[in-house]
């Protein structure tokens, strides 16, 4: 088996490291990830210059652009055979609730399953400084378990493992995406010269505690994994546009 291990943090990650060490044992695994960080640049690809791929280690690269670039490096790029898995993360920070539109990791992850392979994103829920050593162990045993078992089609698997000693972890609890409370996410600041600037990000999200989310279920203790499918039809919304009777 050969897995892709990728991330929207860049290559020299200490994660990367880490990931690799949990996943050698299913196969050969290949690094392929951003020469820098790439967060929030969500399923972009770099289409107006060319890509440039530089060996950093065995089996391990660079791309000077975006974690899609990366995942369509190693289907498209001769590199050798494409993935049979790809593995994205972890990141340095929660993907949760409609993060996941943005989030560069679960991006590599969606493009995985649009090259039919399966795809798994997983996050570690803070920025603080961390080795990724737990939470590296943990991703090993839920890939483990998806190679046993198989995912559906078209379908991907969003991890979030809560920033506790393995001990305080309470389980595994499989959750639907929460809902983000948007607050200063564009900061107006003045430069030296006095021109109005603005910065994206503001404060840290705050979420809805709606039982049974991704938020709620690591919130709580638990490692929260939610499965994610690439259809997005309101297959409801559709009937109902059908008896309007649209014309051009």
């Amino acid at each position: 088996m050969r897995i892709l291990l990728t991330n929207d943090d860049g290559v020299s990650s200490l994660a990367l490291t880490q990931l690799r060490r949990v996943l050698s044992p299913f196969g050969r695994v290949i690094t392929i990830a951003p020469d820098r960080n790439q967060s929030a640049t969500s399923h972009s690809l770099t289409l107006h210059r060319p890509l440039r791929i530089h060996t950093v280690g065995e089996d391990a690269y660079s791309v000077d652009g975006t974690p899609t670039d990366c995942v369509l490096v190693a289907f498209h790029g001769q590199l050798g055979e494409p993935p049979d898995l790809v593995v994205s993360g972890i990141n340095h920070g929660p993907n949760m609730g409609e993060d996941v539109f943005y989030s560069g990791t679960v991006a590599a992850a969606i493009e995985a399953v649009l090259q039919g392979v399966p795809g798994i994103a997983a996050s570690l829920v803070t920025r603080q400084p961390t080795d990724f050593t737990d939470s590296a162990d943990i991703v090993g045993r839920l890939v483990r378990q998806v190679l046993e078992r198989g995912l559906t089609r078209r379908m991907l698997l969003n991890i979030n493992i809560p920033f506790l000693p393995p001990k305080k972890i309470k389980g595994v609890k499989v959750t639907r995406l929460g809902t983000r409370v948007y607050e200063d996410t564009l900061v107006r600041k003045v430069d030296p010269r006095g021109q109005d600037y603005f910065w994206i990000g503001g404060e840290d999200p705050v979420w809805r505690p709606d039982e049974g989310t991704d938020f709620h279920s690591v919130h709580a203790g638990h490692v929260s994994v939610t499965p994610l499918q690439l259809e997005l039809t309101d297959h409801g919304a559709r009937a109902d546009l059908q008896e309007w009777g649209l014309t051009p």
